[in-house]
């Protein structure tokens, strides 16, 4: 909780989460230009999970003495607990997945391993320190379950590498299945925080 910690947390995610936007940039193109504007907002998923948690990080350094702010805050803490740990796990699966398919090694592959694996393991250190309780966290699992359904439905999931394509009803299990997973990780981190 140091101050100079948290803030060089903050900036390491920001640029993380600009990055991010950067790297779905085509597909949120390709997204406008195929389906209505609504939906850009389940295209980027790893980057919106850093969103939610460079905020939260604002939440800490800044605490806000408004209830109603502090209620925003908290249902922004618990997104970014759920969402980081889901998307930091899934991409690193996807990626190892696409590997052990065959697929080449890029170096850039081995950056989004280390920055989504880093993704997973803030979100979970930073629970205790956060003030949100359980209603925030149903409200972020609700979120991120719309964001499957949609992703899912609509076909705006993030790329897979060339050697899923073929697995995408596998992908869409595996993916229902760590946003519940996500959400008991959320829970457990709670309890351990006893503040459930």
């Amino acid at each position: 909780m140091n101050r100079r910690f948290l803030w060089l947390l903050f900036w390491c995610n920001l640029l993380g989460t600009v990055y991010g936007y950067i790297w779905y940039e085509n597909q949120l193109l390709f997204t406008l230009q195929n389906y209505p504007a609504a939906l850009l907002v389940f295209v980027p998923d790893s980057p919106t999970a850093s969103l939610f948690f460079t905020l939260s990080l604002l939440f800490l350094l800044y605490p806000p003495q408004n209830r109603g702010l502090q209620g925003v805050g908290h249902v922004i803490q618990g997104l970014a607990v759920v969402t980081s740990v889901k998307y930091g796990v899934w991409a690193v699966s996807m990626i190892v997945a696409g590997w052990s398919f065959g697929g080449d090694m890029i170096w850039q592959d081995f950056m989004l391993i280390a920055s989504h694996l880093a993704m997973a393991v803030e979100a979970l250190l930073y629970v205790r320190f956060f003030g949100f309780g359980m209603v925030s966290l149903i409200v972020a699992a609700g979120w991120t379950l719309l964001n499957d359904v949609m992703d899912y439905t609509f076909g705006i999931y993030p790329y897979l590498p060339y050697e899923l394509h073929d697995y995408v009803s596998e992908v869409r299990t595996f993916t229902f299945t760590l946003t519940i997973l996500s959400f008991i990780a959320g829970w457990i981190a709670l309890k351990k925080a006893k503040r459930l």
